[in-house]
Formats: structure tokens, sequence, C-alpha cells
């Protein structure tokens, strides 16, 4: 019974030195990941971001998204709860990491709707309807343009026009610096989120979450 107890006893230790272990691990690295983002708050922020929000809101969440990842259209409605939650206060600006085959197109797309001020409207439509144009984790561009003929209609798209201005020069300098970015800054997966220039400390809506709320008392205390 003895050595029953002794041996209970050990391994409890041996699983809280595990578990001490590993939560000062993952508290350098979040340590490491924010002061990296601090080193690179150039490549954080671009004046060609996509932006919704008031200019002068005190907290700014900075996500990396691709339109074709599953996770991004889950997270989005919950992002935009978020920010209706706090009027006023949240700023949000989109940067590209188009992983999946075939998102640089729709991102070509997304940027053309913009010229048309279609932006965010086209977005949550594509985002909404994922499941139609996306399959085994590709983007399925012809699906794309069949979708864009029911939207040119209830969104006031010109088709003809996203043709014509998807490929311009500036669309594909804006991508070419979003990937870039992604690689200066380790994003490695979507979506990925930066609140006023701090990575989260783990993924999760409630990390999200906590770190705004948090970003919110700070500016409200000075």
């Amino acid at each position: 019974m003895k050595q029953k107890t002794i041996f209970i006893t050990a391994a409890a230790l041996l699983v809280l030195a595990f578990i001490a272990s590993m939560l000062f691990y993952n508290s350098r690295q979040s340590a490491q990941a924010t002061a990296h983002a601090a080193q690179n708050q150039e490549a954080l922020s671009r004046f060609h971001a996509p932006t919704i929000g008031s200019a002068d809101a005190p907290v700014h969440i900075v996500e990396f998204l691709d339109p074709a990842c599953e996770t991004c259209s889950a997270f989005y409605p919950m992002v935009k709860e978020l920010m209706a939650a706090h009027p006023g206060k949240i700023r949000l600006s989109v940067r590209y990491a188009p992983f999946h085959q075939g998102s640089d197109q729709v991102v070509k797309i997304l940027e053309a709707a913009r010229k048309q001020g279609k932006y965010w409207e086209t977005l949550e439509a594509l985002l909404a309807s994922q499941s139609y144009w996306v399959k085994h984790h590709a983007a399925q561009v012809d699906a794309v343009w069949n979708l864009l003929d029911g939207l040119g209609m209830s969104l006031g798209l010109n088709k003809e026009q996203i043709r014509n201005d998807m490929n311009a020069p500036e669309i594909a300098r804006l991508i070419a610096q979003d990937i870039a970015d992604t690689k200066t800054l380790n994003v490695t997966k979507t979506p990925e989120f930066f609140v006023n220039g701090k990575p989260l400390p783990s993924f999760g809506y409630n990390q999200l979450k906590t770190l705004v709320e948090d970003e919110l008392a700070g500016a409200k205390a000075k």
C-alpha cells in the first residue's frame, strides 16, 4: 500500500511538473510572438487594408483572412457581434492570407468589388455561401462567378467590371504585400488576429474577446 501511495504521489508530481512546463512554454511563446509583432508593426497595419469602424476607435483588430477558410467564415459573424457590443470602440482591418488553392482569385474578386464600393457586402455574401464554392479545401472560382450573377442583382455589382478590374496591377501588388507580411509576422493559419498589435495568447474566440475587453478597459483607464 505504501509503495502504491508513493507511486501515485510521484505520478501526480510528474503531471504537475508537465503542466507547469507547458504553461511556462506557452507563456514564453506568447511573449515572443508579442515582441515579434511589436518589432514588425509596419507589416501588421497597411494603408491599403479594407477597414471598417471608427478611425479613432481605441481597439484595432487586424485579421489575416482567407476567404476559402471555413474557420474564417465561422468567426466573421462573431467578430461583427463583438464590434456591435462595443459601438464605436473597435475598428477591423482585413489582411489577406490566401493559403487555400484558388483563394487568390477570390481575393482579386473582392478587391474588384471594393472598387465598386461593395467590398463588405461581397465578403459577407461569399463567406455565408462558402459551402457552395469551396470543395475539398479549394476555391472553385467558376462557382464564385455563378454566385456573382445573383449578387449582381442583390448588391448592384457589375460583374463585367469585376472581370476587368480584378487583374489590375495595384490589386496584384496588394496581394503580394499581404503574403509577404504573413511571412514577416509568421502567420501560418487563418484566421489570425492581432489586437492593438498584440497576437492572441492562444487561438479561440474567448481569447479574442478577452484581449479586446482588456484593451478597452486599459483605454478607459487612461
